[in-house]
């Protein structure tokens, strides 16, 4: 896909988006993820600006035809997306769209709803924003390397020893230095941008773990568990493992640490061995062993150290062994001279700096060699990697809808050619426990309720409106391939929804006759679609309003492809200015309870033209009020 091919997406716009994440495929599969919020982002790009351009990415344009049926599908998506585990689910959830080929996502849908699968610890796959210590050196610039490392370009004059300054290096092309050095890479310019900086390919794998893991135990079987073979990546384990082993270069790092703490302590040591062992040693002197003395002093210094050498020797040998084998952990020889040879003995510090200094290189080569041996290993499995585990948040998509059908009751609809049936729906997003409703309008109604138009009428709060959103909610997650809130369905196909909202007064002339122009277009076109209208003539005053309605439904009837119901309390003006009879349902309150609570049969009653029952309103608020108002409802009431 191309993105000024988009919708909504023109060739400036393109080029923002391209240019900020630095490739048309990025700005893609941050759509297709769902990761909205990141797109919106660049500046002047809103919100809902980026969630517009990934639904229409994702689904069939122009089948939500209206706010109000966009307003139901995100209410829908956001109760359905309660039942994800994961972040990265939830986002690619709120973009799910209605699709014309479903039937391959209800196959899989139906296969989630028998298994019980829950994947937890699940993420998008992201790079690691983090700047490294390796310095690249090529030729040719790298561009896609600069956020993550210093790129370097050598001049004619400078050869690979110029570089020889930098600790980590890889050396892009040819020119290189024929034995390379520790903590150096040499490469072809062909070579993948993940073996040219190893510490990005592993810091990737690092950063991902969690969910890389995941590839590696999925489950097997049958149903929907064979989907997890194509992504399946056993192999996997023992590289992670080594990842998160790095005992080599701990042991080394442990051993430097002790270094110095070790000698210093055995320097003490020697001196107390020394002391203890010359408690007991006595010098004879004879008179001309004194005269000597007197004559030489070196004389009597050299007797001294004959005495004494063996216990300072000995005791230097042995600190010197315990020192050879701490570093012997770490395959580092030990110098015999750590100690120093004249009295009192002190550690050599040259020779330990030096120690130190060797340590301190073998720990970074160490860790170097793992790195290097790691990356080439890793790196080309990174791609799949990354494609397992968009394909298992698709999967784990389709698990959570599962989840969310089997918790709410929902079942798969039948999919026919024209209008929608259902039995036992429930209106999922309200408060309380829905009362089920059955109805059906249009060919796949059966015979007595077949008709393409209808009027539901009845009483307020009696559940017209809630029927409406439930007819829209069956067609619109039947289009989504998606199970629908009922115990058994059927559903049109259809190009579009049209829910028209209920009007919020009378329109002026300006805005009446725009709304009029927009009717008259949904209502005239011969695409197939369902309108789902609630108290139209709201638009204006009630007897142009009945007379427009009329207008608008002989339309809608004209028209073998559309399905129209219309709430309205307007019945018997609408089917006089039709000059014809139409199918009229209701839904009627036969009085209160002890709660004064509406005693509503939600289900309509067909062909049926009901009462609007406002006394009954009335008499609720005859009950509960109190002071005047009391007795200005008991005067209405007097008059019903």
């Amino acid at each position: 896909m191309v993105l000024k091919s988009m919708p909504g997406v023109g060739a400036g716009l393109a080029r923002k988006l391209t240019d900020h994440f630095g490739s048309e495929d990025k700005v893609l599969q941050l759509l297709e993820d769902g990761q909205t919020e990141i797109i919106a982002q660049v500046e002047g790009v809103s919100l809902k600006r980026a969630d517009n351009l990934a639904r229409s990415m994702s689904g069939m344009d122009g089948f939500l035809a209206t706010q109000e049926a966009v307003r139901l599908h995100k209410e829908l998506l956001a109760s359905i997306s309660s039942y994800a585990v994961n972040t990265a689910t939830k986002s690619r959830l709120k973009n799910l769209m209605p699709i014309r080929n479903i039937e391959h996502r209800r196959g899989l849908i139906r296969e989630a709803m028998a298994c019980d699968i829950v994947i937890k610890g699940l993420r998008i796959p992201s790079e690691v924003d983090k700047n490294y210590d390796r310095v690249v050196v090529s030729k040719n610039p790298i561009n896609d390397l600069k956020r993550f490392c210093r790129v370097l370009t050598p001049s004619e004059q400078e050869t690979w020893k110029d570089y020889k300054v930098f600790k980590s290096v890889t050396w892009v092309g040819e020119n290189g230095p024929s034995q390379t050095p520790d903590g150096w890479l040499v490469v072809s310019e062909t070579t993948n941008l993940d073996l040219i900086l190893p510490e990005k390919c592993v810091g990737w794998f690092e950063h991902n773990k969690e969910s890389i893991e995941l590839l590696t135990t999925l489950p097997k079987g049958e149903g929907f568990a064979k989907h997890f073979d194509d992504i399946r990546m056993p192999q996997l384990r023992d590289l992670l493992d080594e990842m998160a082993n790095e005992a080599d270069a701990e042991k080394i790092a442990e051993v430097r640490d002790k270094l110095w703490p070790t000698a210093k302590g055995l320097e003490k040591k020697i001196h107390e061995e020394v002391d203890e062992a010359m408690k007991n040693v006595k010098l004879d002197l004879s008179g001309s062993d004194m005269l000597e003395a007197l004559a030489d002093a070196a004389s009597l210094q050299r007797k001294l150290a004959q005495q004494t050498s063996d216990s300072i020797e000995q005791a230097i040998e042995s600190a010197t062994d315990e020192i050879a084998k701490l570093l012997g952990e770490a395959g580092v020889r030990c110098p015999r001279n750590v100690f120093k040879s004249e009295w009192p003995t002190k550690v050599d510090r040259n020779v330990l700096d030096g120690i130190d200094s060797q340590l301190e290189e073998l720990y970074k080569t160490t860790q170097s060699d793992r790195l290097i041996s790691l990356a080439r290993r890793l790196a080309p499995l990174k791609k799949r990697c990354e494609e397992s585990l968009r394909k298992l948040i698709e999967l784990d998509q389709w698990l959570t809808i599962g989840r969310w059908a089997n918790s709410v009751g929902a079942v798969m609809p039948v999919i026919c050619d024209h209008g929608i049936s259902v039995k036992s729906g429930r209106h999922l997003l309200i408060d309380g426990v829905a009362d089920p409703v059955d109805y059906g309008m249009g060919e796949c109604a059966g015979k007595d309720d077949n008709q393409s138009v209808a009027l539901l009428t009845g009483a307020n709060s009696g559940g017209k409106t809630t029927m409406l959103e439930l007819l829209a909610h069956c067609t619109i997650l039947a289009h989504m391939g998606l199970p629908v809130p009922a115990q058994s369905a059927k559903v049109g196909r259809i190009e579009s929804i049209h829910v028209l909202a209920k009007a919020g007064g009378t329109q002026s002339a300006g805005a009446l006759e725009q709304t009029l122009l927009q009717l008259a277009e949904v209502v005239s076109n011969n695409d197939s679609k369902l309108i789902l209208a609630d108290e139209l003539e709201a638009i204006t005053e009630p007897g142009a309003g009945a007379r427009i309605i009329a207008g608008m439904l002989e339309a809608a009837e004209s028209h073998d492809s559309t399905c129209m119901l219309l709430v309205t309390h307007l019945a018997p003006a609408i089917i006089d200015a039709a000059g014809k009879d139409l199918r009229t349902d209701g839904i009627e309150a036969r009085g209160l309870d002890e709660d004064l609570e509406l005693i509503v049969d939600r289900t309509p009653r067909r062909n049926y033209l009901a009462r609007s029952t406002p006394e009954l309103i009335v008499r609720r608020l005859v009950e509960r009020s109190g002071g005047e108002a009391k007795s200005v409802f008991k005067s209405i009431l007097s008059r019903f």
